[in-house]
């Protein structure tokens, strides 16, 4: 049987919102709020707060380079050239190693 997500009412001023926590994600923030001694409402507001902006910032650079592929203005390159890449990077990093 699938167990149910805990669920944290959380009180902002202008709005209400329920986060939906698996059993033992719940487990580790009550954890946390015990060892800390933070109100839950606070703990949450400073992980988000860390959270958005780096999201944000992930998805202005992604969509930058959704833009560079787009225009032309950068190359794709195929899965498999990225691992031949890698293979003979790797390879000329221990034939270094063996030649020292």
């Amino acid at each position: 049987m699938k167990r149910r997500p805990s669920v944290l009412g959380l009180r902002c001023i202008r709005s209400e919102m329920e986060i939906h926590l698996t059993p033992e994600l719940q487990a580790r923030f009550d954890q946390l709020v015990s060892e800390s001694g933070c109100a839950p409402e606070k703990l949450i507001e400073d992980a988000l707060a860390g959270y958005v902006p780096e999201i944000a910032e992930t998805r202005e650079m992604l969509d930058s380079r959704y833009d560079d592929l787009k225009s032309g203005r950068v190359k794709a390159i195929s899965g498999d050239e990225v691992e031949a890449y890698f293979r003979e990077k790797s390879a000329a990093a221990r034939r270094s190693r063996l030649a020292s």
